[in-house]
């Protein structure tokens, strides 16, 4: 075995001897949510890896391909509001119809006529009288369906189908907007695609919290559908509570554990397959052509190839696979909270992870999520710890002792910035760097 292995291998031991000292020092529930969320966080960041390390494109808008992958989540699993699409559901699916016919209808009309102020004339028509009569049909079917027992529901609802089906969807939700995106940014300036990205996702951040009728805006929606056991369906199952019984555990604890080992098991299922194919992308003759995309487009355009089209393909590839862990985030929480989607845990954090595991290595990909985020969840409690050592000698009601203790909060952002600069200093390639 050659050392590039052994040190892969320990690095991944030491990551899982956290977790599993998690369990022993804290509770094996905290250990599990950390390494349910790990997973979570390595397919986010398999998706990114995809995008930088194969090809060299700067996405900064993951934060949006993720949301998608949440709604994706409710407009799937839950079941439809009756009464709303009585009184509106008919209205509001002809609106937006409308608005996407108006859309296609002025790209038609450009592409087909000759340039000249009569086009631009014309097409600035077809848009603003289809604004207008989108907007005719579309606010009082909004407000209706809003109007619908708003502290419930006010929403449409889902297809009440069940909830693993989400994750695939969220894939396919997020690659839609993605090669939108694409088709109008790629093939600029790279610094193009960034300012692209970071407004598409502030856009769907801000639809998700302001359109109550496509999944409750920022009253969010609870009560998402489980892919596995609910702990209370385990606690009144007397087979259950036997076999914990028998072997000394409590039924409750071991509900919780139970359900938690579930997620793990479906997300570690999910994880494997992507990685597994992408792995064989990258060591396919795709894989190489994308990677000498990646190093040189202008001999990879010089030798045929079409970079915009390629560039294209993996920044749909990678956009899904963000959705889909998304959908697998909100099924998780079980629920989905348009407010708490920020940019420094979404992007940014996924960023760091992508940077710190290895950016064109798969293998360090996956090593960044799982690192990166015990540390995102452990590293305040630990200043605490800290900040409690630094100032025990101070006395109690001391200004300074206070500031350090109120300190402790920002030490995740201290600790993120602090990991990066050392791995940029000492390890530029990452941790597992691409071979």
């Amino acid at each position: 075995m050659s050392n590039v292995n052994m040190k892969n291998i320990l690095l991944f031991a030491f990551v899982g001897l956290l977790i599993i000292g998690t369990g022993f020092v804290q509770s094996w529930n905290v250990a599990l949510t950390i390494f349910n969320m790990g997973l979570v966080s390595a397919i986010m960041a398999l998706g990114v890896n995809m995008q930088w390390g194969y090809a060299g494109l700067f996405n900064v808008g993951v934060m949006g391909f993720v949301a998608l992958g949440g709604l994706a989540a409710v407009l799937v699993s839950m079941p439809p509001v009756g009464e709303a699409w009585a009184v509106g559901g008919v209205r509001m699916l002809l609106a937006l119809v409308m608005g996407a016919a108006t859309i296609v209808f002025a790209i038609l009309v450009y592409q087909r006529m000759p340039s000249g102020r009569a086009r631009g004339l014309i097409v600035t028509a077809i848009i603003v009288v289809g604004f207008f009569v989108y907007r005719f049909v579309f606010d009082p079917a909004k407000v209706s369906i809003e109007a619908v027992n708003p502290a419930s529901t006010g929403y449409l609802g889902g297809m009440n189908l069940p909830v693993i089906l989400s994750w695939p969807v969220g894939g396919l939700l997020a690659a839609g907007v993605a090669w939108v995106i694409g088709k109008t940014a790629l093939g600029l300036r790279s610094d193009y695609l960034a300012i692209a990205t970071l407004g598409i996702a502030e856009i769907v951040i801000a639809v998700l919290k302001n359109e109550d009728w496509l999944a409750r805006g920022v009253k969010n929606v609870i009560g998402l559908p489980r892919p596995v056991p609910y702990e209370i369906d385990l606690q009144n199952s007397q087979s259950f509570v036997d076999r914990m019984s028998a072997i000394g555990a409590d039924p409750v604890t071991a509900s919780s554990i139970t359900v938690k080992l579930s997620y793990a098991g479906l997300f570690a299922v999910v994880l494997l397959i992507i990685l597994w194919l992408a792995q064989m992308a990258l060591n396919s003759p795709w894989g190489r052509m994308m990677r000498a995309i990646r190093d040189n487009e202008t001999a990879a355009e010089a030798m045929g190839k079409d970079v915009k089209k390629r560039h294209l393909h993996i920044f749909v590839i990678g956009s899904a696979v963000c959705g889909i862990a998304g959908a697998m985030m909100t099924t998780l929480d079980g629920q989905l909270t348009p407010g708490t989607y920020q940019p420094l845990r979404f992007t940014f954090l996924i960023w760091v992870m992508v940077i710190v595991g290895g950016s064109g290595n798969n293998w360090g990909a996956v090593l960044g999520g799982f690192l990166i985020y015990f540390l995102w969840i452990q590293v305040e409690p630990m200043g605490l710890i800290l900040m409690d050592f630094i100032t025990a000698g101070l006395p109690d009601g001391s200004a300074l002792k206070e500031h350090l203790l109120d300190s402790a909060a920002h030490m995740r952002l201290l600790t993120m910035g602090l990991i990066l600069l050392l791995v940029l200093r000492f390890s530029p390639r990452g941790l597992i760097p691409e071979k």
